[in-house]
């Protein structure tokens, strides 16, 4: 069996790790933090808001588990979901927008989407590799530099380096995040650069985690989706053993986004919003400070090029190759795609058709194994990469102006609204959001179309309205 070196025990690391064990290969993940989070509830409260994780910034920031994340778990490692269930995660059928969910339909079982802290997964997917005997865990030993062979054409990645020695590995998996430093090793070892392409977001994110009332375990099934105005939006999400978080997101050039840190300013403005009003007004119990993110970027990484690798022997996963900020949540399942996709290819036991035929996968690391990986990544996550591209450019766009705009703007913000009435059209939301259809052919169906013209009929004029406080009602309350 192959000898695995995984960078980085964060969701991407750890799920590949695993799937890669149980398929019966040697792995090493080597994490920077000295410590794993606990497994307790006491414990999960006290590592998520008193744990300090610079490597990764986003972790006290509010996570989604969608369908096809949850698909993925559910296929591969039962156990593992089973226990994030067990340690307080709660499930919600998109369709249960409604007061009553609409008759089932093939499919339909992928919309489900997962309230969790992202603490609760790590914690969930760290209790079953730990039980791993092919796995191991070294925290507090972050990878320095990489083993590279450069008298191969391209170069051969054949381990990692630490503060504490080297590790030969036939296949380096780099899930160390869009913060690792694989792109400059692999330059400075006299490879090609790895391929990169930037979008800044224009978006800056203020949230604030809150505890349910004793009793209560859950909060109002609507409104708690994003609801948003031309330079501000608000969304709750709900998660794990009664805790949810409410965010507020403005444009990064807003002058009043410094206030929002204020936590007495950030409450009135997240009551101007129908989802911030329906949650605080149940008497919840703030745990956190305002935790504030800004500089994000989507980004797309690839180890592959015109020529073909630029190295062999390492491939990525999660946002060492796609990095996407969070507005619509799609990070974690990108991640495990990739994941099982990996461990798929990687898979002693396991051939592939060719005409009548079988025959074995390319080895691991190889320069067919690089290039085909990188080659499914084009096909299956750069679209979901773009459309995110998309949908941040379009909500900058939208905040910068400080104004809605027509065509393209106008019809998608009533297909959402229509949503909220058809369940046919909430359906079609509901796949995109899920990953479980792309764009053009969940919102191009015919009769999703046929709905949606037949709404903006009934509401002629129509245009896209704020949910929200007005600018000059904004302005006041974030006054100095």
């Amino acid at each position: 069996m192959a000898d695995f070196a995984v960078i980085g025990g964060g969701i991407g690391g750890l799920a590949t790790a695993l799937f890669a064990a149980r398929r019966g290969h040697r792995v090493t993940v080597f994490e920077r933090d000295a410590r794993a989070p606990g497994g307790s509830r006491s414990a999960l409260d006290e590592d998520f808001f008193g744990w300090r994780r610079p490597g990764v910034p986003q972790a006290a920031q509010p996570h989604l588990m969608l369908g096809a994340a949850r698909s993925v778990l559910r296929a591969e490692a039962p156990d593992v979901y089973a226990t994030i269930m067990r340690l307080g995660a709660r499930e919600r059928h998109e369709l249960d927008w409604f007061e009553e969910r609409p008759p089932a339909r093939a499919g339909d079982e992928h919309l489900v989407m997962v309230q969790a802290r992202r603490i609760v997964v790590e914690t969930a997917l760290t209790e079953a590799l730990r039980a791993e005997p092919r796995a191991a865990l070294r925290y507090g030993e972050p990878v320095t530099g990489l083993l590279v062979d450069p008298s191969c054409a391209p170069p051969r990645v054949r381990g990692v380096r630490t503060p504490l020695g080297a590790y030969e590995a036939e296949l380096v998996i780099d899930a160390g995040g869009r913060r690792c430093a694989s792109g400059e090793w692999l330059t400075a070892a006299g490879c090609r650069p790895p391929v990169v392409e930037r979008h800044r977001t224009g978006i800056a994110y203020f949230c604030r985690w809150y505890q349910l009332p004793a009793g209560r375990t859950d909060g109002p099934s609507r409104p708690w989706t994003v609801s948003g105005g031309s330079f501000a939006g608000c969304a709750v999400f709900p998660a794990d053993n009664g805790l949810f978080a409410v965010t507020l997101f403005v444009h990064t050039e807003d002058p009043t986004r410094g206030a929002l840190r204020d936590p007495a300013v950030f409450e009135a403005a997240a009551r101007t919003f129908p989802p911030g009003e329906a949650w605080l007004e149940l008497g919840a119990r703030p745990l956190s400070p305002v935790l504030a993110t800004a500089g994000l970027d989507n980004r797309w990484s690839a180890l592959v090029d015109e020529q073909g690798p630029v190295a062999t022997g390492m491939v990525g996963v999660g946002d060492a190759v796609t990095h996407t900020n969070p507005t619509i949540g799609q990070g974690m399942s990108l991640a495990l795609w990739a994941a099982r996709r990996l461990a798929l290819e990687t898979d002693p036991g396991a051939g592939r058709d060719r005409g009548h035929g079988r025959e074995p996968r390319p080895a691991p690391g190889s320069p067919d194994f690089v290039a085909e990986h990188y080659a499914w990544a084009l096909r299956t996550l750069k679209p979901w990469f773009d459309f995110q591209v998309t949908a941040d450019r379009a909500i900058g766009e939208r905040f910068a102006a400080r104004e809605f705009t027509a065509g393209p703007a106008r019809h998608m913000a009533a297909l959402f609204e229509c949503a909220q009435e058809d369940p046919e059209v909430m359906r079609a939301r509901a796949r995109v959001r899920h990953l479980v259809a792309p764009p053009p052919e969940a919102y191009g169906a015919p009769e999703v179309r046929r709905r949606v013209e037949a709404w903006l009929a009934a509401h002629p004029g129509y245009l896209p309205s704020a949910a929200g406080p007005d600018r000059r009602e904004w302005d006041k309350i974030t006054a100095p």
